[in-house]
């Protein structure tokens, strides 16, 4: 009886070893993904109450799409209102923004460029920015940070 018993163990660890090498990527192997998949039309995200003061833009709205498990950064929509300003500032971590609607004038580091919908932007760390958003009308930008988000004003002297 011991002895069927250890054969038994011999064939259930042997055969663990070649379902391994013949069904990688299985069930049975398989771990959760880290990052739950997304796919969103700009017309149904769902916004975050209007917002804003101490430097962003009052009205500001925002919807985060995810956060990076290893980074800690946030991907996220923010809607400014027209005529509405976001103040100087930097952040740790490098920013990366794609303008999804509208238009919106940005200063950054010496330089100052105007963003139509469809525009990239990379913003490193520790470079000053600021929004500026025409009256005609809003804006929607799509944001992922590097890192934690951080806000760090820019006060004048």
């Amino acid at each position: 009886m011991m002895r069927l018993k250890r054969y038994l163990d011999w064939f259930a660890y042997n055969l663990l070893i070649i379902l391994a090498i013949i069904l990688p990527g299985t069930l049975l192997f398989a771990a959760e993904p880290a990052t739950a998949p997304v796919a969103i039309n700009l017309d149904e995200v769902e916004w975050g109450p209007p917002g804003g003061g101490n430097g962003s833009p009052l009205g500001v709205r925002t919807a985060r799409q995810g956060i990076d498990p290893e980074t800690g950064g946030i991907t996220y929509f923010a809607m400014f209102p027209a005529g509405s300003h976001f103040d100087l500032h930097w952040h740790t971590h490098d920013e990366f923004v794609s303008v999804q609607k509208g238009s919106v004038v940005l200063e950054l580091g010496d330089e100052v460029y105007t963003l139509h919908a469809g525009a990239y932007v990379v913003i490193p760390g520790e470079m000053n920015h600021s929004w500026d958003v025409p009256d005609s009308g809003e804006v929607v930008i799509l944001v992922r940070r590097a890192g934690p988000a951080d806000f760090n004003y820019v006060t004048a002297q």
